[in-house]
């Protein structure tokens, strides 16, 4: 696999799939012992975080409606599909809060986050952007964040993305860098970092 040129961290995940069916082979007795498979070290950790005013620079390149999609998750550290999945039946603006629904979630878990400051004013200009668009439409929208070009749920942003941080030379950032921009801000303002791990999902 590294003459084919693969990377490290594929051969590792390819290891892991064949680690795991040998394993499984083992439970279900087909096989009585399992050989020892070593990993390749792997030099491709990120370790990338977002400054505040890289966050904003980046938010005010990319098209509006994505704006709080970037907010949200500066703030939150959820993951992007996370992000981009949220629907306004989660959202209670006047408890403030957003509820991630049991099984939704990459461990299982549902979680609940309390929104102010800048992301509750963005979720509440959201929310009324997304209801000028129901009226607009004739339409109930369910998605929280909306491509007002398509009238569908945003799904993918990479493209936009990439573009925004060539831009404002962010170049090879990603949005993953947010959720641990997000932890190392809860943990500065004195969250704990057991809790600030549990927000970001």
């Amino acid at each position: 696999r590294q003459g084919a040129g693969a990377a490290a961290a594929t051969i590792n995940r390819e290891l892991s799939v064949l680690k795991r069916a040998f394993n499984l082979a083992l439970q279900a007795e087909k096989i009585t012992t399992k050989p020892y498979i070593p990993m390749l070290p792997e030099q491709n950790v990120r370790t990338g975080f977002f400054e505040y005013e890289e966050f904003t620079r980046l938010r005010d390149a990319l098209p509006n409606f994505l704006q709080p999609v970037i907010t949200f998750g500066y703030y939150t550290g959820w993951r992007i599909s996370e992000v981009l999945n949220l629907q306004w039946r989660q959202v209670d603006l006047d408890a403030a809060e957003v509820r991630l629904d049991p099984g939704s979630t990459k461990s299982g878990e549902g979680r609940v986050i309390y929104l102010d400051g800048e992301l509750l004013d963005a979720m509440k200009e959201q929310r009324a952007w997304v209801a000028d668009l129901q009226r607009d439409w004739g339409e109930i929208v369910p998605w929280v964040f909306v491509n007002p070009e398509t009238g569908e749920q945003v799904r993918d942003i990479r493209s936009r993305w990439n573009k925004a941080c060539q831009h404002v030379g962010l170049t090879g950032r990603l949005f993953h860098d947010l959720r641990r921009t997000a932890v190392r801000n809860m943990v500065r303002a004195g969250v704990p970092e057991v809790v600030a791990m549990q927000i970001s999902g």
